[in-house]
């Protein structure tokens, strides 16, 4: 885990499943009295230790919030490089029925590519809302190249946690009509400068306050 953000509490269950892409894996963080399943997948970069995630398997089954932290088969096999957008969703979708199996609402998220993921499938797999952290909305640089279709907007409930200093799409660009929660001064990672307003912790809190209140009104 990350010395910086480490877990109160290691995953009260893990649950390998089979899908057309591969062998997934799913570490559960399960809320006393669940109302809601929360799952979520790791980025291009990372995996489920990313501060974000595991900040939200911490606050959250507290809060009637069971998370699923779900690792894409080519992490579990102990791959570097992602595969194509094509086989993330496959792996993903194979993952719904162990999802479900909670028999509650699920809502479906991730951070950066997980977030892509989960925005370009959520349909299909019957989630009840989209939670996309650290959208890239388009490459550092490149702001023509967005990918601001991905996002189902008008067809879930969404919401987009994003930093402030995200070179990959920062908060005031995404279309109107998204519903945005700004971390100030954080970047892709959620990371925040020393110097910065909100310290670290204050960040992560301010994520997780803020994906609960959203969560509670769905």
């Amino acid at each position: 885990m990350n010395p910086t953000n480490p877990m109160a509490r290691s995953a009260d269950r893990r649950q390998s499943v089979d899908t057309e892409a591969g062998q997934a894996r799913i570490s559960w963080w399960e809320a006393p009295d669940p109302v809601t399943v929360l799952a979520l997948g790791h980025g291009a970069g990372g995996g489920i230790e990313a501060r974000d995630l595991t900040a939200l398997a911490d606050a959250l089954p507290a809060r009637g919030v069971t998370v699923a932290l779900v690792e894409q088969p080519w992490r579990v096999a102990g791959k570097k490089v992602a595969p194509a957008p094509r086989t993330l969703d496959t792996g993903w979708r194979g993952l719904a029925p162990a999802l479900a199996e909670p028999g509650l609402p699920l809502v479906v998220g991730g951070r950066s590519a997980g977030a892509r993921v989960a925005c370009r499938t959520a349909v299909a797999t019957g989630a009840r809302g989209v939670l996309a952290l650290a959208f890239p909305l388009h490459p550092p640089g490149r702001p023509e190249r967005s990918r601001a279709e991905e996002l189902p907007v008008g067809r879930l409930p969404l919401l987009v946690v994003q930093g402030g200093r995200d070179s990959f799409g920062r908060p005031a660009e995404f279309p109107a009509g998204v519903r945005v929660v700004e971390v100030p001064a954080a970047d892709h990672a959620f990371a925040v400068p020393r110097r910065a307003e909100l310290d670290q912790d204050a960040a992560l809190t301010l994520l997780t306050e803020a994906v609960a209140e959203w969560l509670a009104a769905l």
